[in-house]
């Protein structure tokens, strides 16, 4: 008996030396392995406090998260997150979050489903509406956090021991998408193994998420914005009946109308907002149509602005010198002065309008929060 009980000893000895010896694969950034001893690091946290290892040497376990705001997977996930610290705090764990990604490299058409990107700016942005209980620290000026531990995609799990050394590496769970119940808890359960003095096991799962957006890929950015500056621009003309046929929408996509004019100052000032958009969601169910209130005879004016814009939507000019008419077909509650924005959801609901300049933030909340568009894969 006492043979056989060194026997399972020394297998499960075996065994935890192989797991400790696992690395991820993550090309020139390798995934920090069970067993190594946490790296140091020296961050600012959104709530204005700048944070190391020892900031955290009180607390028995750590639980260190690289996620970040733009990733429809770390986004499913904030919640979870937030479970986490708020089940544990009087346990002994300590949970911190850091955002792993140089804003400078990720493109635009790769911030299709949120509001905001990975400034520090933009973090404290959404650590403030999530209401996150935990430190969010921001690694996008050097990166060098995130090159010493090594996640392979965001969110990515590190949980240490009171010696800190590495314990498990992997995913919070197994189910992606916020209301479905996940079949395999596996952050929570291997919290719950070293609070009972155990190995976790699995030591290591893979993990599902964006991957990390290096320095590297700045030069992708760039790229982007010479390929955008390639794509064609152009106006046609359009009347009453067009315009209603807009607004009924009978296409799969939310639509967001803008109407502006070369002479109307707000128009042009915020235009370029609407570019920004467009590069962010038209890879989605949503389109931007431009309608010009400029006098027909200067369509070819409204176009070159349009073309200084890269204003590759579909663009309009009305075909009549009446504005009231343009007023009439657009809206009713309309007043009349510009610039003038709806967002309209398939088969005509419209659920928003304003009336001079937009909030860009406030309108990117709205457009990812709409069903038809969303957070989430």
């Amino acid at each position: 008996m006492i043979q056989k009980s060194l026997f399972i000893i020394a297998l499960g000895t075996l065994i935890s030396v192989f797991i400790c010896s696992f690395k991820f694969p993550s090309g020139d950034h390798p995934t920090l392995a069970i067993g190594a001893r946490a790296p140091d690091f020296n961050l600012p946290g959104v709530d204005g406090k700048t944070y190391t290892l020892s900031s955290f040497k009180n607390y028995p376990i750590l639980v260190v998260v690289f996620t970040c705001n733009h990733c429809p997977t770390a986004q499913a996930y904030e919640d979870r997150i937030e479970q986490l610290a708020s089940d544990y705090r009087n346990k002994g764990v300590a949970i911190v979050a850091i955002m792993p990604n140089d804003p400078n490299a990720i493109r635009l058409d790769e911030l299709g489903y949120t509001d905001l990107g990975d400034s520090f700016a933009e973090m404290k942005k959404r650590a403030a509406e999530k209401h996150f209980n935990f430190p969010y620290l921001f690694d996008g000026a050097t990166q060098s956090t995130a090159r010493a531990y090594g996640p392979a995609a965001t969110p990515h799990v590190f949980i240490f021991n009171k010696e800190r050394k590495l314990c498990f590496s992997g995913r919070i769970d197994d189910t992606e998408k916020p209301g479905k119940t996940p079949r395999s808890q596996d952050t929570r359960n291997a919290i719950n193994d070293l609070l009972n003095n155990k190995l976790p096991y699995p030591a290591v799962t893979k993990v599902f998420g964006c991957s990390v957006k290096w320095a590297e890929k700045e030069d992708w950015k760039q790229k982007a914005k010479d390929e955008w500056a390639k794509e064609p621009v152009k106006i046609d003309t359009i009347g009453v009946a067009g315009i209603k046929d807009i607004l009924l929408n009978k296409s799969d996509k939310l639509r967001l109308i803008n109407v502006w004019a070369t002479w109307c100052g707000p128009c042009t000032t915020e235009f370029s907002e609407f570019i920004t958009m467009n590069r962010m969601y038209r890879k989605r169910d949503f389109e931007i149509i431009t309608i010009s209130a400029d006098d027909p005879a200067k369509m070819g004016k409204a176009l070159k602005f349009l073309q200084q814009s890269q204003a590759s939507t579909t663009n309009y000019i009305f075909n009549k010198d009446d504005k009231y008419k343009l007023i009439e077909a657009i809206d009713p509650k309309w007043q009349g002065a510009l610039p003038y924005t709806l967002l309209v959801e398939p088969n005509g609901k419209i659920v928003y309008t304003k009336e001079g300049i937009i909030n860009p933030d406030e309108l990117k909340k709205i457009i990812v929060d709409n069903p038809f568009i969303g957070r989430y894969y």
